[in-house]
């Protein structure tokens, strides 16, 4: 009899001990930090598809008696859309602020701060040379302006003119969504701090094939610690 009752709690004991870590588990998910894989190469050359990244939740909370952060330019963020079934999340750079007034003309992009009459070119190193001063709105070269409500963001992707983002509503035209071409705090999961890098298992390294450009073969990749590539500080 007392095998039979010690067998029954150790097992009742194994179960307290997974109810407990699938509970920190889910708090960790779900105010701390969250890992995601990247799909496609929206964010190249800053990112890569199949890159394993972990997100940021809690810098973003608003917490009255705790001090968080508002999202900032150039900050890497994952949100939820909620325009394609398929695709949950998206992965995208916050290139304009509230009340930010955007301009995009000639394939280039330009910024007026709310205090300021003048447009300025933006400094984007990070687009690789497919992107960069390549920025389109469809494939029109019109000029197109955008004003940034309150409390909402302007974003884009890296690989500008091989995804959907702000410019269009994050589909195909804003005329093919109901949405507008703004993120909200609130649909924002978190911002990138860790990226994993690629590991491939074929040849045991973290050269990524990366197939876009068959000249290059491989891209080596590595950890990033709180870290996307950006430029000039235009606060």
């Amino acid at each position: 009899m007392e095998t039979k009752s010690s067998n029954i709690k150790e097992v009742l004991d194994f179960i307290k001990d997974l109810i407990i870590i699938g509970l920190i588990v889910l708090f960790i998910r779900t105010f701390i930090a969250e890992p995601f894989q990247i799909s496609w190469e929206s964010m190249a050359s800053s990112y890569y598809d199949k890159e394993f990244i972990i997100v940021d939740r809690f810098s973003y909370l608003d917490i009255p008696w705790l001090k968080t952060w508002e999202p900032k330019r150039w900050d890497v963020i994952v949100f939820k859309p909620e325009v394609d079934k398929d695709k949950e999340y998206f992965i995208k750079r916050i290139i304009w602020l509230p009340w930010d007034t955007i301009k995009i003309k000639d394939w280039k992009v330009y910024l007026k701060k709310v205090w300021s009459d003048k447009f300025e070119e933006l400094d984007e190193k990070y687009l690789n040379e497919e992107n960069l001063w390549n920025t389109k709105v469809g494939q029109s070269k019109n000029e197109f302006i955008f004003k940034v409500p309150e409390w909402k963001y302007f974003v884009m992707w890296d690989n500008r003119n091989h995804s959907s983002d702000s410019r269009v509503c994050f589909s195909f035209s804003c005329k093919a969504t109901s949405r507008d071409s703004y993120v909200s705090k609130d649909e924002i999961v978190g911002k990138v701090f860790l990226d994993l890098w690629y590991f491939n298992w074929r040849d045991f390294s973290f050269k990524h094939p990366w197939l876009k450009y068959p000249e290059i073969k491989w891209i080596d990749t590595f950890p990033r610690w709180f870290d996307s590539p950006s430029t000039y500080n235009y606060e």
